[in-house]
């Protein structure tokens, strides 16, 4: 009976595992389920994937893709496919049966004969069982470009009185001459493109995309790339495309759910040497938009895919306001908000209004002060918010308008005339008549009233604080991009409430801590009188020599240290606090020195006033050299250096820059002058726009590339196309930058 047990046991195991068994040889290895062939026919792929039954691959799963210099690869054109419910990436478009795609080759050097095309591609089993992705490298010979159909059309050409009868003139059919294609690269991106024939141009201002009514999708701003500078018979000075061209279309969804689409684009190119124009095509095409998990498009996806992967962090900002959480968008930019309390461009304004509540001396209390403080940093709010989104609406950036030498040199004249009422402690002696009257202006100033600390709030956030930083560009993206002016606006006004919170902070705290009266209450008036001149000087920065801001700091620090005795002998009996006083006085009296030497000297930078002064070579060792950046002015410019650039295969920076921008020059002292950065960019052009006088041309330029105000830095591939992914807007130091950078220009 044993023995019957040993023979029976193995051969119910091998019943019961039978089933599972013969499951897993019948199905079939990747190359069967999913043979795939590739062959090359005109400069164009063809790619054919003859998927087995039982088996479907996915649809945004395929990536095709060559690395080999002097080729890359047009959009693939794939056929739709059929929506499934996946259990692991939601709704999503499959192919159960063989499919083909094809790819234009696109020849930057024509010398090149072979190229590595790399293939991705992933797919299931009916029964459930997932494939990992499948990776295909394969060595294409590409063949010689020939001239047999340009030479049988071209007597078609000659009989027609079209050409010169010299075999090259051919006369296409429009799809031939403009072959176009459009694909669903995200669900909130679409992604045209065309293949245009040799001796074929398309007309920049002719494209144009149309939406029919009663669909849940809107146009965003389509990403067109710069075109070439023609005269053209018909239009006069125009844009054009040759070869090829890609434009991003941005959708802005209605709802997160599956959605069909219609969309009709519009085109119009001629042929060069026949002289023949085309009217203007028209092609209507449908789509299937899957599931968004936002609804306002966050990637380019008409650039490279290795920028596909990349969200700059505005666009990311700008999204999140698309979430529809309101209550969270609030308290998402306040916290933003309470970040940039902080930064050189907020600062400045601790010491307005502490000054405002120091002004109003032992009058004072804890109540009038937080009033006082709120009050100032609404009006700072409001003001933030509405020149906000006046600069999402209609592109205009305001507080630009007010960065010239008038309005600085009399704001910075307010300053000066707001510290001189608190100079006592320094026993600066004016004549009576004067000194009353400068009092008596300044106390107007200072906020007895609510309506100057208003106003104080007002000018203040026009005047002292015009910098973008990320979050502040990501508001106003979503508002051009939308004209959702409520949300856009809220967003800003909780974006200014945020860095207003440390100000209402200490403004009521300035007013509870405040001493009553005597030397104390002399002493912090004098601390902040020289707060509110080195807010003048900070401000005239923007507009005068650096030597002459140099000169200013030296003149504030030394008088400042006379006045506290630096130079004066401490008798045997001084306080504590006197000779404390003293060794500060003594630090300004050196450091301001220091400012006098550099500035003489030829200095350019007052937070390293020495730096770069030395005797002979060993002073010119030091010097460090700056980025060389060729100065554009306007849109015509910048096409014509991204063409160039083009043309030599180089990738382009292109940098906002303007005098009264505090992180530009940050980004000139600190980040261009570090020669990593150099070295990192040194097969990069490197082109920079001076903003600073906010003219026509400078708006227009600022427009034409969707910059509000600087400090931006955008980046442009090798085709011209800008890698939104990577625009920089905001502060970053050399480290950030260079790890940046490196992401580009590293293969």
């Amino acid at each position: 009976m044993m023995k019957f047990y040993k023979i029976l046991a193995p051969l119910l195991l091998l019943v019961f595992a039978w089933h599972p068994l013969q499951a897993e040889e019948e199905l079939l290895e990747p190359d069967k389920a999913f043979p795939f062939q590739v062959i090359i026919k005109d400069d164009t792929i063809h790619a054919e994937w003859n998927t087995a039954d039982g088996y479907y691959l996915y649809r945004n799963k395929i990536s095709l893709t060559t690395d080999t210099p002097g080729i890359s690869l047009g959009e693939p054109q794939l056929p739709a496919g059929k929506i499934k419910q996946d259990e692991f990436f939601g709704e999503i478009e499959i192919y159960h049966h063989p499919i083909s795609a094809q790819i234009p080759i696109l020849r930057e050097d024509n010398k090149v004969t072979e190229f590595e095309l790399t293939a991705v591609y992933q797919g299931c089993a009916d029964i459930g069982v997932c494939y990992p992705p499948i990776k295909k490298q394969i060595r294409l010979d590409l063949p010689a470009k020939s001239g047999g159909a340009v030479a049988a059309l071209g007597a078609l050409s000659e009989s027609l009185g079209f050409g010169g009868g010299g075999g090259e003139d051919e006369i296409l059919e429009p799809d031939q001459a403009f072959q176009f294609s459009m694909d669903v690269a995200d669900p909130n991106t679409l992604v045209a493109y065309w293949q245009i024939a040799p001796d074929h141009y398309m007309y920049r201002g002719k494209i144009s995309f149309d939406l029919p009514e009663g669909q849940n999708v809107q146009l965003g701003q389509v990403n067109l790339p710069a075109g070439e500078k023609k005269q053209d018979e018909f239009f006069g000075a125009i844009e054009v495309y040759h070869d090829q061209v890609k434009a991003r279309l941005p959708l802005i969804r209605s709802g997160l759910e599956a959605t069909p689409l219609q969309l009709t684009a519009t085109y119009q190119g001629c042929a060069e040497k026949t002289g023949i124009c085309y009217p203007p095509i028209k092609k209507t095409l449908n789509f299937n938009l899957p599931i968004a998990t936002s609804l306002i498009a966050t990637a380019e996806a008409a650039t490279p895919s290795y920028q596909s992967e990349v969200v700059s962090e505005q666009d990311q900002i700008a999204a999140s306001l698309a979430s529809g959480n309101t209550l969270l968008i609030i308290l998402t930019f306040f916290g933003f908000g309470l970040l940039l309390a902080f930064t050189p461009c907020v600062f400045p304004m601790i010491p307005i209004l502490s000054s405002i509540i120091i002004g109003q001396g032992e009058h004072i209390t804890t109540r009038k002060a937080f009033v006082m403080s709120l009050t100032y940093v609404l009006a700072m709010a409001l003001t933030y918010t509405v020149a906000g989104v006046i600069a999402g609406m209609v592109g205009e950036n305001l507080q630009a308008a007010f960065q010239n030498p008038w309005v600085l040199g009399s704001f910075a004249a307010v300053f000066v005339v707001l510290s001189l009422s608190m100079f006592g402690f320094y026993e600066l002696q004016m004549p009576a008549s004067v000194q009353s009257r400068l009092t008596e202006i300044s106390n107007r100033q200072q906020g007895g009233h609510l309506a100057g600390v208003a106003i104080m709030g007002f000018l203040s956030a026009l005047i002292v604080g015009p910098c973008v930083a990320a979050p502040l560009a990501g508001a106003l993206i979503y508002i051009g991009q939308t004209g959702d002016a409520v949300l856009g606006g809220s967003a800003l006004f909780a974006l200014s409430l945020g860095m207003g919170a440390p100000l209402i902070a200490i403004g009521t705290s300035a007013g509870k801590l405040l001493p009553r009266a005597g030397a104390w209450m002399d002493a912090i008036k004098a601390v902040f009188g020289v707060m509110l001149l080195a807010v003048a000087i900070w401000m005239l920065d923007r507009v005068i020599p650096p030597a002459a801001t140099m000169l200013l700091w030296a003149v504030l620090l030394i008088v400042s240290a006379v006045y506290m005795k630096a130079l004066s002998p401490l008798s045997p009996d001084s306080s504590g606090w006197q000779k404390l006083g003293k060794g500060i006085g003594v630090v300004l009296l050196v450091i301001g020195s220091l400012e006098l030497i550099g500035a003489a000297a030829g200095g350019r930078d007052y937070l390293q006033p020495l730096k770069g002064i030395g005797l002979g070579a060993a002073g010119a060792a030091n010097t460090q050299q700056h980025l060389s950046l060729k100065r554009i002015k306007s849109v015509e410019n910048l096409n014509a250096e991204l063409a160039e650039a083009s043309n030599q295969g180089k990738m382009v920076m292109f940098d906002f820059y303007a005098d009264w921008c505090v992180y530009c020059k940050d980004y000139e002292k600190y980040v261009f002058t570090d020669p990593r950065v150099q070295q990192a960019l040194s097969n990069v052009v490197l082109l920079q726009a001076d903003v600073t006088a906010n003219d026509a041309q400078d708006k227009a330029l600022l427009k034409h590339v969707n910059v509000t105000a600087p400090p931006a830095i955008l980046f442009f591939d090798k085709h011209g196309t800008e890698m939104r992914g990577y625009r920089l807007v905001g502060s970053m130091n050399a480290d950030e930058f260079l790890a940046h950078v490196n992401k580009l220009t590293q293969p």
